[in-house]
């Protein structure tokens, strides 16, 4: 069935690369003669989950969304699709990106657009927008994205589905070729908050290929994510600004009703003032870095066939130096200290995923955005400046469908934990969807 609907909306949402058609339907029956037998099964035995082009899966092609890499096969599976599979879950296909993740926006010279599943005219978000798309229009529960800098919630908040980047090193990342200074996540998206904590429990674990990873205990996310008891006495700070200044009317009011839901389970919500700098500019230094020293390579052979946004946003930071590298070093540093200093006071930290709902497809990147009629910034500073700041500092953040906007697209709420605090991090959003539940609602295509 999940291969059929998969058929059915990759016309028109495109939300697939790759399809393993005739791989999952091999494990499927082998999965249907283990049951048969009686044989004991894992917790994922039999679902189905797609995997982001960046992830690597033994035997399918992984393309990182580029022309350069079309042909590229890996000959093992990255951790987290490993360990899925011995849980018994079965890979569908693999997931569209833009050109190696480079943009919040799912678009790229080798597959095109990838259109959100609410409303074709609108972005899919990025780069994990073939994640978000398939899991929101039901073609397959489980999708693996990555988060480099919102890469994962984003598009989740633009498609209304649940996806945790969770603590730097809880989840292994054995593909970055900077493991120490790492700042990116491979990381579950789902439609519910337990599927999510299914999946997370599944894929962390240490893995001597990621330093981060390494004596990090695997906490009971599943027992977590029950939706039991109250929030009694959870300290909530509610903030609507980071380092930005506009936020659309409706995606603040859902917002606050969100939280204050939260405060009717037993949380206690205080507001937090925005004395928070916007961290575009240091992200900005340590990624553009990353991209020419990682992606630079592929220019004199693909150039004409790349990405303009990335080939633009490689030669934007081909200048710094290594002082400057360094200096966002030490600044990333800071921010983490900054971050963490907030759960002194609160457990967990409560902003809007987004400043407005899901952006025209054909949106340009460098384009300012508009946020009820009011020209702003940047999409990084004014449409997703609440997610890169958690990537530089590692905590814990969850995006989770807070309500429907008037244009019929769905608004998220982030939550925001201290390092290692995923486990209880999850318990909140278990319990608001318990309160709002959404999972009922889903796009036209798909009802």
């Amino acid at each position: 069935m999940v291969l059929d609907r998969i058929e059915r909306a990759q016309p028109t949402l495109n939300p697939f690369i790759t399809v393993t058609a005739q791989a999952a339907r091999v494990a499927a029956r082998a999965a249907e003669a283990t049951v048969m037998r009686g044989e004991a099964i894992g917790p994922l035995f039999g679902v189905a989950f797609s995997v982001k082009d960046l992830v690597n899966t033994a035997g399918v092609r992984t393309t990182f969304g580029s022309v350069a890499l079309s042909d590229n096969v890996p000959s093992a599976d990255s951790a987290a699709v490993a360990r899925l599979k011995r849980a018994g879950a079965i890979v569908i296909g693999k997931t569209t990106t833009p050109e190696f993740g480079h943009k919040c926006f799912t678009e790229a010279p080798l597959f095109g657009r990838t259109a959100n599943a609410w409303d074709h005219s609108r972005t899919s978000g990025g780069s994990s927008g073939g994640a978000a798309v398939a899991v929101a229009a039901g073609l397959g529960p489980l999708a693996i994205g990555t988060d480099g800098g919102g890469s994962g919630r984003i598009p989740a908040a633009c498609n209304g589905v649940v996806a945790l980047k969770q603590t730097l090193g809880v989840v292994p990342h054995d593909l970055t070729p900077d493991g120490f200074g790492n700042q990116s996540f491979i990381m579950p998206i789902t439609r519910t908050v337990m599927d999510n904590a299914l999946m997370l429990q599944v894929m962390a674990g240490p893995d001597p290929a990621d330093p981060h990873s390494l004596g990090l205990p695997v906490a009971d996310f599943v027992a977590a994510a029950r939706p039991e008891g109250d929030l009694k006495d959870l300290r909530i700070a509610w903030r609507p600004y980071l380092g930005n200044r506009k936020v659309a009317r409706e995606v603040m009011a859902l917002c606050e009703e969100a939280v204050a839901v939260l405060g009717e389970l037993g949380a206690v919500i205080e507001p937090m003032a925005d004395d928070f700098e916007n961290t575009e500019p240091v992200w900005l230094v340590l990624t553009q870095s990353f991209w020419n020293a990682r992606f630079r390579r592929y220019v004199p052979e693909f150039g004409t066939r790349m990405s303009t946004t990335l080939l633009r946003q490689m030669d934007d930071g081909a200048h710094y130096t290594a002082t400057e590298l360094q200096e966002a070093m030490f600044a990333r540093t800071r921010i983490y200290r900054e971050i963490q200093g907030w759960f002194e006071r609160y457990e967990v930290i409560a902003t809007p995923t987004l400043a407005c709902t899901a952006l025209a497809i054909d949106h340009d990147f460098f384009a300012p955005v508009e946020i009820d009629g009011e020209t702003t910034d940047t999409v990084r500073k004014a449409w997703y400046p609440y997610t890169h700041p958690f990537n530089l500092s590692g905590n814990p953040a969850i995006t989770l469908p807070c309500g429907w906007a008037s244009d019929g697209l769905p608004v998220g709420l982030q939550l925001v934990g201290p390092h290692l605090g995923d486990a209880r991090l999850l318990r909140a959003p278990a319990l608001f969807e318990m309160a709002r539940p959404w999972v009922h609602r889903k796009p036209r295509l798909v009802q």
